[in-house]
């Protein structure tokens, strides 16, 4: 007998959106049940390492607007966001970061006490609304002291959810394993939330913490979601060597220089007008495209590198403002930022394909919604600009919390429960993986594929390119790595380590596919042997749906309200 829980609404994950969801929720109706399910420990999500800002319009007295951070947000996605989406965002946003200072939140303040914000790229005016360079941290900690004013609110800490129960149209349950016990769950519920995170472990250079592996995204999908434009993963221009952790934005937003060989700040050739501030897509292809010509620097390990400047900021500036990456640089590197140059390069950073939403974050199966990295509701299109994405956290957390405690208030399943679906989901993970054989290292075939990708789709791309990756890939997920050596039922992370491989497998080919497919060059995803955009052709989303063979794909429409694409200048 399958062991089984139940709430009203499950909340699958406990970041920045799945925390903003639960207070909605609880809000909402504080009569329900409201479960939050994550692998981690609350305060370990990897919200907790956003460093730069939140974006929101806090002073049109100032000359400010609304309609200029949609602009920038569309114009930054080249013109692949659904511009409604975009707006919503924009809207919505300033009330948040009061909601957030009301519960507590220490935004860094001016000197007459008003809220400051900094520059950020890609934005035609200061909007990054900051916490030093904190503010995914204080943001998590708001968040979660304010959960804790709910009775109705429960933590299943160090849960790993595994498949979504539906009856082909509606949702019923999750099954899922207690970490600590090792024991199977059912847990059934009224309405689902998958606000799980991005997939950025699918890269070996990446910012991500380890645990942000595509398990959400692949039980939607496994479960009948489409993936929506999963070619376009983002580059962040400076991850710090040899780790990968980010350096903020927020180091060029408060004036930072990046320079080549020949010690010239070489933004000027690309993006004049904004100079270090270009949207993160073209400063990462101008990097790579300064190492490519010969103007960058080898680092100890052998990796081609640029620099980044923060001396001239000063000792002051840089402990007030940006104090948690000069300890990251010491600590990791080294170099203190205030006397000495920052070796940086370009390092997974964010997804802006995710699952398949609506503007609400409502998924393709009645009950379930999708929020923050885990989502596409298209606010990014092909690019993201910096400090949009904790404020699309906390939008669409909002959102969906309030609709999913409104659709589990009035909701009940007459369904009978599909003992079947649960038993052939027990059978794939125990019988499939945790009792599989094999002679294959599972960790080796984990480290091969996220080099794949480091080597096969990171700034530059070519068919040549994404195709060997994708052979390679698929040669990989064909050996015998399906099993787990230690059979220990506590806190058994082999196991849940090769659940991981098991889903980045099925993420990581369709990242490919998508890639190979879009013959252009749009946002994130440039590609040397089509350099231009061509909206003839290609001005629409990639969805991705699962097939035991390979995935089948097909194409969306992009909501064009207002502004028609125009090229892409800075």
């Amino acid at each position: 007998m399958v062991e089984s829980l139940e709430f009203d609404l499950i909340i699958c994950g406990s970041g920045l959106a799945g925390l903003r969801a639960a207070i909605a929720a609880a809000k909402k109706g504080p009569n329900l049940k409201i479960g939050v399910v994550s692998k981690v420990q609350v305060m370990r999500s990897h919200s907790v390492s956003a460093e730069g800002g939140t974006a929101a319009v806090l002073f049109e007295e100032e000359g400010d607007t609304i309609e200029s951070h949609v602009y920038d947000t569309v114009k930054g996605s080249d013109f692949l966001a659904d511009q409604d989406v975009a707006e919503r965002l924009c809207v919505e946003m300033p009330q948040e970061i009061h909601q957030l200072d009301h519960w507590g939140m220490p935004w860094s303040r001016r000197p007459d006490g008003r809220i400051d914000q900094r520059n950020f790229g890609g934005y035609s005016f200061p909007r990054a609304t900051y916490a030093s360079d904190k503010v995914g941290f204080f943001e998590m900690q708001t968040l979660y002291d304010t959960c804790q004013k709910f009775e109705n609110i429960e933590y299943l800490n160090e849960w790993f959810v595994s498949s979504i129960i539906h009856d082909g149209k509606k949702f019923m349950g999750v099954t899922a394993i207690e970490l600590s016990s090792g024991t199977f769950y059912t847990i059934k519920g009224k309405a689902l939330i998958i606000a799980t995170g991005g997939a950025g472990r699918l890269y070996s250079f990446s910012t991500y913490a380890l645990s942000s592996t595509p398990d959400g995204l692949d039980m939607g999908l496994r479960a009948g979601m489409a993936l929506k434009d999963m070619e376009f993963v983002q580059f962040h221009p400076t991850g710090i060597l040899p780790s990968g952790i980010l350096i903020t934005e927020g180091a060029r937003g408060e004036g930072g220089y990046l320079l080549n060989n020949k010690g010239e700040r070489f933004m000027k050739t690309y993006a004049a007008g904004k100079m270090e501030l270009a949207p993160r897509d073209i400063v990462s292809r101008s990097i790579m495209t300064e190492i490519q010509e010969g103007r960058g620097f080898k680092h100890e390990t052998g990796v081609d590198c640029m620099k980044l400047d923060l001396r001239h900021l000063g000792d002051e500036k840089i402990k007030e403002k940006l104090g948690g990456i000069r300890e990251i640089s010491i600590k990791f590197s080294g170099i203190d930022p205030a006397d000495d140059l920052l070796d940086i390069r370009p390092v997974c950073h964010y997804m802006m394909g995710g699952l398949h939403t609506n503007i609400d974050g409502a998924t393709e199966i009645q009950g379930v919604w999708a929020a923050g990295e885990a989502a596409c509701n298209s606010v990014h299109g092909s690019n993201r600009l910096g400090a949009n994405s904790t404020s699309e956290c906390i939008v669409w957390g909002k959102i969906t919390g309030e609709l999913a405690a409104e659709y589990a208030m009035n909701n009940t399943s007459s369904n009978p429960w599909p003992h079947h679906l649960v038993s052939a989901e027990e059978k794939r993970i125990y019988d499939g993986i945790f009792r599989g054989n094999g002679d294959v290292n599972p960790y080796e075939i984990r480290q091969q594929l996220t080099d794949t990708m480091n080597e096969k789709a990171y700034v530059y791309r070519n068919e040549t390119n994404l195709v060997e990756g994708l052979k390679k890939i698929r040669e990989l997920k064909k050996q015998t790595w399906k099993h787990v050596d230690d059979k220990a039922k506590e806190y058994n992370t082999n196991f849940s380590n090769v659940m991981e491989l098991d889903s980045m497998f099925r993420v990581a080919e369709i990242v490919l596919l998508g890639a190979i497919n879009r013959k252009e060059s749009r946002g994130a995803h440039a590609r040397t042997d089509y350099t231009k955009r061509d909206d003839a052709n290609f001005l629409h989303h990639t969805l991705a749906y699962y097939d035991p063979n390979e995935p089948i794909m097909k194409t969306y429409p992009v909501t064009i309200t207002k502004y028609q694409p125009v090229e892409r200048k800075y």
